[in-house]
């Protein structure tokens, strides 16, 4: 069937023109006494309704038409000319719409979607509301082949093997795989092919085959398909998890699925952007969480080389939010995981599907054999990859002694304390054991006992806070298989050293690796006086969690990172944003330095500043002084100096005495100015544009702690969204006006027509603008 974008000219609530995705959400006011609370950023819910005309030619009587949805949230409905279709309870499945008898042919159809999202909170974090992925209009011959209908299998590898089976609605199959070239061809509704001298795909070389499938029926082509697809073969055993037969270790970390700035909207170059940043610090592996991608996001991990766990629930049958999906999970948990399996068959950078996150359900019989149902259901629809689950062991070993983590009918069971009493040093010593306690809990035996019916059931099972059992299991489950599915970023170092040392542990995935709406202040490092107690009032925003925060601006943790990896020669520095305040340290970020030695007016303060390093020792330089030498730990080194601009400088040292590598930040000096930089100079018509927008000294540095108010527009295209990563504000992503956040900010724009787009960003307490161009291509 032949996809056409049906993105454009949606009514939204009879009102406003908009195109797909959408984010309703993002059209409400925030809220602080919204039901949705702090997981919600405080926005209000809704009832949502999106209308669209269009013609359906007389030609088309004898076609199949099928609407294909990416997600709608939530509790949707689809209606054509006044009948409904078809409707989805799941907010993040996709799910497709049958036009049969619902179509007049000749003149205009209207189709109508509702979504509901009145009843709040029904999620533990921000999701969005509406259309808010692509909708795709699929037309084919009445002899075509079925939406998802070529699973394309790696048998082998040397040479490769390649199943192609094809469901289609009658004709005869013809495939040929082409690598720029056709290299195999045959016919049949299920065949296999071999290609001798195969190009296998991985994380450092993901190449990409494709395989077109033609339908043809009394001699003439009714259909006819193209799939991307890799030749990539998994194993697992307690000897680790191997890719085309190589051992490999899952660097990973941890996704929601929102775009910041942009809302819950899904769009291929934020996807392709977000995949790309990851990789460059050496992430090699990402957990959907939790709930599954959108296929935006897999196709850029295919053509990036990133490995995904796509995971399908954050909640089974019992709540976890008062309205969330657990009342319409067991009626539709088998739809979804068809609907997964259908979409992510062919995306080799799919390696391991999850069937929940930190479920209590398996603390009783019926939940233990839910835990096997599900599997089983993965395993009937996928023999070629492992089944595994978010699990934490101590959730399920609460649940079973009578005292859950969470409330019958949603929320957590214990309410946070009054923290307003409390200052930042006892609540930060406070957290620190809430995080050595959680990596600690679940090492006894009667703990291990309560769960082994769940882990068991897994292909590999996936450890949410679990460290304190990674040496165990050698010993206590010789056959069980682990990841760590969410771990804390700032026990990388420990962690990766297990990793590399356990082969039955697979690799670690932190929490997170990009910040996210909701949740606010999860992993904030606050210095206001609400800052401190997990639930933040309003108006915090943010998780304030992540090694990169919602613009895509790395943090000490992905330095942290990337050094523990391997994947940084030189020594890196970031400094912890130098304030006059102690600041309340949540559990879920380590550090909250940036790159950064240019903090006007806070001269002879006191700088924490942190060395990335995997060298022995660490020189520490500023303004040509030395300030000292030091051991490097866990593979940093910390240095406490008075705060004076100029320049910084690290050495690294191994142990002879020799220099190995150096970093360096420098203040901004002079006159502050507003750059506008594109990260791209020209783009197509209907693609969205990146443009950072900063404050800087006339030497190009940006400066940390002079933030202001700017507006931005747009001549010429359209400014989707402008914003900071400031996790606390009232301020609006849809306005155009946002103050800074550590001197950034950025603008995302869509180019409507074939004129270049004018960027202008202005700040009055500046007195000063900066203007860029960008070029749209036809």
């Amino acid at each position: 069937m032949k996809a056409y974008d049906f993105n454009d000219n949606w009514l939204f609530q009879n009102k406003i023109t908009v195109t797909l995705p959408h984010d309703a959400s993002f059209t409400e006011k925030r809220d602080p006494k919204s039901p949705g609370g702090s997981a919600h950023a405080y926005f209000p819910g809704g009832y949502y309704e999106y209308e669209k005309t269009f013609h359906v030619p007389e030609e088309w009587r004898d076609k199949v038409i099928v609407f294909q949805f990416g997600g709608v949230y939530k509790d949707s409905a689809v209606y054509i000319n006044g009948k409904m279709a078809v409707g989805c309870v799941y907010g993040y499945s996709e799910f497709t719409v049958s036009t049969e008898g619902l179509l007049e042919y000749g003149q205009d159809n209207v189709i109508k979607v509702t979504a509901d999202n009145t009843l709040l909170p029904n999620s533990r974090w921000y999701a969005g509301a509406g259309i808010y992925r692509p909708v795709t209009m699929l037309i084919g011959h009445k002899n075509h082949i079925k939406h998802r209908g070529v699973k394309i299998t790696t048998l082998s590898i040397n040479p490769a093997k390649i199943r192609i089976e094809t469901t289609h609605t009658g004709g005869t199959v013809d495939i040929e795989i082409s690598d720029g070239d056709i290299i195999a061809k045959g016919a049949g509704d299920a065949i296999e092919l071999t290609i001798e001298t195969p190009k296998l795909w991985s994380h450092q070389h993901p190449f990409l085959y494709q395989c077109r499938i033609t339908l043809t029926n009394e001699g003439q082509i009714t259909d006819e398909v193209t799939e991307t697809f890799g030749i990539r073969h998994i194993t697992w055993s307690t000897k680790g998890l191997f890719i085309n037969g190589k051992e490999t270790l899952l660097q990973g970390g941890c996704l929601h699925s929102d775009n910041g700035i942009l809302g819950a909207c899904s769009y291929l170059k934020a996807e392709e952007r977000r995949v790309k940043l990851l990789k460059e610090a050496g992430f090699n592996a990402i957990r959907a969480s939790h709930n599954p991608a959108d296929e935006y996001l897999l196709e850029a991990c295919d053509r990036a080389g990133m490995y995904v766990i796509d995971e399908t629930w954050d909640t089974w049958y019992s709540h976890k939010s008062q309205y969330d999906y657990a009342a319409a999970f067991e009626e539709n948990y088998l739809f979804d995981i068809q609907a997964l399996v259908a979409r992510d068959y062919n995306h080799p950078s799919v390696i391991m599907y999850s069937i929940g996150n930190e479920m209590s359900e398996p603390a009783t019989e019926k939940g233990v054999d839910l835990t096997k149902t599900l599997v089983e259901a993965f395993h009937s629809l996928d023999t070629t990859r492992p089944v595994t689950a978010g699990v934490n062991l101590f959730v399920i070993s609460r649940s079973a002694k009578g005292n859950p983590i969470y409330k019958e009918g949603g929320g957590l069971n214990q309410e946070a304390k009054d923290m307003s009493k409390m200052n930042s040093t006892m609540f930060n010593m406070m957290t620190s054991m809430v995080g050595t306690g959680m990596n600690k809990a679940s090492n006894s035996e009667k703990v291990n006992a309560l769960t082994k019916p769940c882990l068991d059931a897994l292909d590999i099972a996936g450890y949410n806070y679990t460290s304190g059992r990674y040496p165990l299991e050698g010993k206590v489950n010789p056959n069980r298989i682990i990841v760590g599915s969410e771990t804390f970023p700032q026990d990388i170092a420990k962690n990766w050293a297990m990793v590399k040392k356990y082969p039955y542990l697979i690799g670690d995935f932190m929490w997170t690796a990009w910040d996210y709406i909701g949740e606010a202040g999860i992993g904030a490092w606050a210095y206001t006086d609400d800052g401190k107690g997990f639930n933040k009032p309003y108006p915090w925003l943010l998780a304030d969690t992540g090694a990169f925060d919602i613009l895509g601006n790395p943090t000490g943790e992905v330095f942290l990172a990337k050094t523990v990896w391997g994947a940084s020669q030189n020594p890196i520095i970031a400094v912890q944003p130098i304030r006059d305040t102690i600041p309340a340290k949540a559990v879920w970020r380590g550090t909250n330095a940036i790159p950064s030695w240019s903090w006007r007016g806070c001269e002879g303060k006191t700088a924490t500043i942190e060395v990335y390093s995997d060298a022995h020792k660490i020189e520490l330089l500023l303004n040509g002084k030395s300030l000292g030498k030091k051991r490097v730990k866990e593979y940093v080194a910390t240095y406490k100096v008075k705060y004076a601009p100029g320049r910084l400088t690290a050495i690294a040292y191994d142990k002879t005495g020799h220099e190995t590598g150096r970093g360096e930040l420098s203040s901004a000096t002079g006159d502050m100015q507003i750059k506008v930089n594109p990260e791209e100079a020209s783009i197509p018509i209907g693609e969205i544009a990146f443009i950072p927008i900063e404050l800087v000294g006339d030497n190009g540095v940006v400066e940390s702690n002079a933030d202001m108010t700017l507006t931005v527009e747009a001549t010429g295209g359209e400014l989707l969204a402008f914003g900071s990563a400031n996790p606390r504000t009232e301020e609006s992503y849809t306005t155009g006006l946002f103050t800074t956040y550590y001197g950034k900010a950025m603008a995302v724009i869509r180019a409507t027509k074939e004129d270049p787009i004018q960027i202008t960003a202005r700040s009055d307490g500046l007195n000063a603008s900066g203007t860029v161009h960008v070029s749209v291509e036809a």
